[in-house]
This record gives C-alpha cells, structure tokens and sequence, in this order.
C-alpha cells in the first residue's frame, strides 16, 4: 500500500524575523544613546511587562478568534494581588475584632452562593424550570442585599478605625502567582458566561466586565485604600536604593524577560502540539471540529483563562515595578487599546511578531512625546521672527501627539501589513 505523499513548505531562512530584529535593536541603542540608561531601561522593563500582556491577548484572539476588550480589567486583578501580598501587614487591623467580622460576612456571601447555586438546581426535583428561574432570581437579590449591608458595616469600621486592612507582607512573587491565578479564575467565570456569544458581543461583555473591577477597587476603600493610593510596593528584586536606578532596573529587566522566554517556549510546544492544532481548527472551522468530536466549549474555555493568567502575570509586574497602586491609574486607552495594537502590528498568533509588536509599540508611545515637543520647540524657534506665540500648554499637547502617532500606526499597518510585521505561520500538510 502506498503511503498518502505529504508536502510541507520547505524551512526558510528567518531573514525578516532577523531583520525585524536587528532594526528594534537599533532603536533600543538610539533610545538609550539620546535618553539615558536610567530612562531607556524603565522603558525596556516596561515594554517587557506589555509583551506579557500581548502574548495573553495573542493566544486569545490569535490562537483562538476570541477578541476580548477587558485586558484591563485582568491587569487590574494582577495589579491588587501584587499590591495585597507585598505590602506590610497593617498590626492595627488583625489586633482588633475586624478580621473576625469581615471573616464572618465573607463566609455569610459563600453560603449565599451556595443556596443560590442550589436554587439553579431545583428543576432537577421536578420544579419546573420557568419556577426555579424565578426562585433562584429572587432569592439571589434578597442575599445580595443581606450580605452588602453586612459588609457595608464591617467595611465602615475598617475605614473608620484602621484606614485599610493592609498587606500580607509575603515576597513580591506570591502576589504575581496569585494575581495570575486570580485572573484566571475570574477569566473562567466570564468564559462559562461569555464564550457562547458572538465574538463582537463578547467584546462588549468583557469591556463591561473590566470597567465594573476597576469600579470594585477603585471604591473599596478598605481593601485597596480607593483613589488614595497605595505606595511604594517592593520589588522582587533589589530596589533602587540598594544598587541605583540603571542596575536596579537592569536585574528587574532580566527577570521580566526570563518570564517571557518561559512563556514562549511553553506556548511554541503548546502551539505545534495536537492541543495547539485542535485550537486552531476550532478557530478556522467551530462546526467542523464539533463533527469531529472536538470538545469545543472546553477548548475555548481553556486558551481564555490561560491568556487572563498571562494578563494577571503582566499586571502584576507592570505593578510592582511603578511601585504604586492606583485603581484610576488603569485605563482602556494604555491597557487594553495599546496591547490590542501590538498584537495588531506584531502579527495575532505569532509569538515572536507579538513580542517584537510589544516592544516596538511601547517605544513609539513613550518617544512620541518627547520627539512632538522637540518638533514643537524646533517650529518655535524657527517662528520667533514671525511672530510666532508659543502655546501655554505646549507640554500636554506633545503629550497628546503619541494617541495621533498611534493611530497613524495602526492605519498603516492595516492598510499595508493587515497580517501583521509577521504574520502566523500556517504549515499545509496534503
């Protein structure tokens, strides 16, 4: 019997992933040449956070087609968990009964969960569904009110007495483990509700969902001090103080890429494994895979969470890294429409085009502004025998000039490169 021929594409030379390369290297050594070590390294630390964030979003909307428009909110929930763990424990707060009373109301909202899911159940004794609907509907609402006005309460008392009630004083590490899986299991609640929708609805859904945890930690103020702000969060590594801006942010730097070389290559293996194809067929053929017999609502459900503990990792260094917690601090605009735009340009599904897209979007953002205000003096300079006047708020407005930047980025990628700077690899087997 003759075995079925199989053609695959020849391997390449990776001469544009090379150049790519190579080109982004000389930018990082122009940036650092006119702005300083100090300044360019806080760049590349930052941007290294954002790669993580973008692989997240990659392997979501790459991987598997699912646009989701809340990174924010993800990042939000990496953010708290960096800041709950690290910071010190507050002594006034478990000295007194406090922790007791908000214990006691946190287990009254477990058991409310519990008699709600129950509810949700009762078709299963011979309720009929449309009655067990309206029970657990109620029942849900008359909870939720008991509980909040308990919590009310003991949340008064802690502000009151206390201020907030502080950190757990652990090392930096838990907190990002922890707001990765804190992410995620948040990500696995909206998926089981979400993922059954059409992709531009889930967008909307979980750019709701995002703005109602900024919401949450931005008026707890118990738990997260509100828009009072909580400062400064150690680092996982030694801190400015001990060994100076440039080598203190290069050690930050080398950990935040060591967490994205692991990352890569856990999801290169995942991507070229049986699990990988499977998510991809799902992805260009949903009705083919189910006649395959795919599990396809465990398989979405799966690469979902797993890009919202990526986003809960991001968050989480991007955190403790500014060394600040502030709920307002989190907008759409720098955590949700920026990472969308290097997954954009760096090319959805690939992960090298996504860290590369990272790196190279972050760079434009921070350098527009400096770059805008330079033209900006430079016309002014030149204007003065003109008459020229000087605007009052020249600042702001050079500062505004990277949302035009990037927007003219965008425009063009879409129109010249609408695959990205490298687009997904697709190896044909036949």
């Amino acid at each position: 019997m003759n075995k079925p021929a199989t053609a695959e594409q020849p391997s390449r030379f990776p001469l544009r992933e090379l150049s790519l390369c190579l080109a982004l290297a000389a930018a990082i050594l122009a940036v650092y040449a006119i702005m300083g070590g100090a300044y360019s390294t806080r760049m590349l630390v930052e941007a290294a956070c954002y790669a993580i964030l973008a692989l997240g979003l990659t392997i979501q909307w790459g991987y598997a087609g699912q646009f989701n428009a809340g990174v924010m909110g993800f990042v939000a929930l990496g953010g708290v968990c960096a800041m709950t763990f690290s910071v010190p424990v507050n002594e006034a707060f478990w000295a007194s009964e406090l922790p007791f009373e908000l214990g006691r109301v946190l287990l009254y909202a477990l058991a409310a969960i519990v008699l709600v899911w129950g509810a949700t159940r009762l078709d299963r004794l011979g309720v009929p569904k449309s009655l067990r609907t309206l029970i657990a509907v109620v029942l849900a609402l008359l909870l939720y009110l008991v509980v909040i006005s308990l919590l009310r309460g003991v949340t008064d008392e802690i502000e009151s007495r206390v201020g907030f009630i502080g950190g757990l004083g652990l090392p930096t590490g838990v907190g990002w483990v922890v707001g990765g899986a804190l992410a995620g299991g948040v990500g696995y609640f909206i998926g089981h509700i979400c993922l059954g929708l059409r992709s531009d609805y889930l967008a909307i859904a979980t750019l709701g969902i995002a703005e109602i945890i900024k919401a949450f930690l931005k008026n707890s103020d118990w738990l997260t001090r509100g828009t009072a702000t909580v400062s400064p969060l150690p680092w996982p590594t030694p801190g400015p103080g001990e060994l100076g801006f440039v080598m203190a942010r290069s050690i930050y730097l080398v950990v935040t890429a060591l967490i994205i070389a692991v990352i890569f290559f856990l999801l290169h293996r995942a991507y070229n494994a049986a699990w990988g194809r499977t998510i991809r067929a799902i992805r260009d053929n949903e009705i083919s895979s189910a006649a395959m017999g795919k599990d396809v609502n465990r398989r979405r459900l799966q690469i979902f969470v797993l890009g919202c503990i990526l986003m809960g990792i991001g968050g989480a260094a991007l955190t403790s890294f500014n060394s600040i917690f502030d709920p307002q601090g989190y907008l759409p605009l720098n955590h949700t429409f920026l990472v969308l735009v290097m997954v954009i340009l760096g090319g959805p599904g690939n992960n090298l085009g996504t860290i590369i897209g990272a790196v190279l979007v972050y760079l434009i953002w921070i350098m527009s502004e400096p770059l805008a205000l330079y033209l900006m003096q430079l016309a002014s300079s030149l204007g003065e025998g003109l008459g020229w006047v000087d605007p009052a708020d020249m600042q702001s407005r050079a500062l505004q000039a990277r949302v035009l930047v990037i927007g003219l980025l965008i425009t063009l990628v879409l129109r010249f490169a609408p695959k990205g700077l490298l687009p997904e690899k697709v190896k044909h087997h036949g």
